[in-house]
């Protein structure tokens, strides 16, 4: 029976599909590029992709917070289940009422199933749109001086495709974090460390930055949503490291500065 992978060409989504394929297991792309398509926005879609689909990893785009998400989350369950598939995986947010609520849509199915909830991703440093800033040196964010503990999008994936394809995660929901708070100050000094030159974090109020953003072309859904995260979600109520990763793998998470010397040549 195949794995579905939803959201297969994002950050979570293709490590995913790598490791599953690796371990030699059928695995289907769940992607607008993929055969058969998958697209959020057309459910049209969903019932050739889940078609003899044992196991669903489910990560939303843009954002399981954004409007509209919980609905299509819902439907999509429902249609799962219908289908036949017997174990989902969410990929959720921490401490996010809109988030949360999709969870309880995933644990009240009637299958197994697995939630991730995650801290803010160390690779939107390098895959993402902190990207730029910090090649530029200058890293302007409205994050004030409130602590994140980045977490490694490869521990994320590791323990999805464990959840997957493992038993004893059912039921589990894993808080999946680094092993420490960092501020974006902070998170420039390992940075500058990792590369050999000055990056600085410069902080902005939230209307600063939705301002520049609309500047650079940034479409307007984009501009809310991230503007929502930086006002709603770091806000201090998720400045604590959790230890899902080791509850799910049984080893330690990866360290922000692990991850920053192993990237260096990305910001050159």
């Amino acid at each position: 029976m195949t794995i579905l992978v939803v959201g297969a060409t994002g950050k979570t989504g293709r490590r995913i599909v790598d490791r599953l394929t690796a371990l030699g297991l059928p695995v289907r792309a769940g992607s607008r590029s993929g055969t058969p398509s998958f697209d959020w926005k057309d459910r049209a879609t969903w019932a050739a992709a889940l078609r003899d689909v044992q196991s669903v990893y489910i990560s939303y785009y843009p954002d399981i917070v954004v409007d509209g998400a919980l609905d299509d989350i819902r439907a999509f369950t429902e249609q799962a289940v219908a289908a036949g598939v017997r174990r989902l995986v969410l990929l959720s947010g921490r401490n996010e009422a809109q988030a949360q609520a999709a969870e309880r849509v995933v644990r009240e199915s009637g299958v197994e199933w697995t939630v991730v909830t995650c801290s803010w991703f160390m690779q939107n440093f390098t895959e993402g749109y902190l990207l730029d800033p910090v090649r530029e040196g200058v890293i302007a964010l409205p994050a004030r001086d409130v602590a994140e503990p980045f977490v490694d999008v490869d521990d994320i994936a590791d323990v999805a495709v464990a959840a997957l394809t493992e038993d004893g995660h059912t039921g589990r929901i894993y808080e999946l974090t680094g092993p420490r708070l960092l501020t974006f100050a902070e998170v420039a000094a390992e940075l500058s460390e990792a590369t050999g030159r000055e990056i600085v974090y410069v902080p902005l109020s939230i209307e600063e930055y939705a301002a520049g953003a609309a500047e650079l072309g940034l479409p307007e859904a984009d501009i809310d949503m991230l503007t929502t995260l930086f006002a709603e979600v770091l806000d201090g109520r998720n400045a604590y490291a959790a230890d899902g990763v080791q509850r799910a793998l049984g080893r330690p998470a990866r360290d922000f500065a692990d991850y920053a010397r192993a990237n260096a040549a990305a910001w050159s």
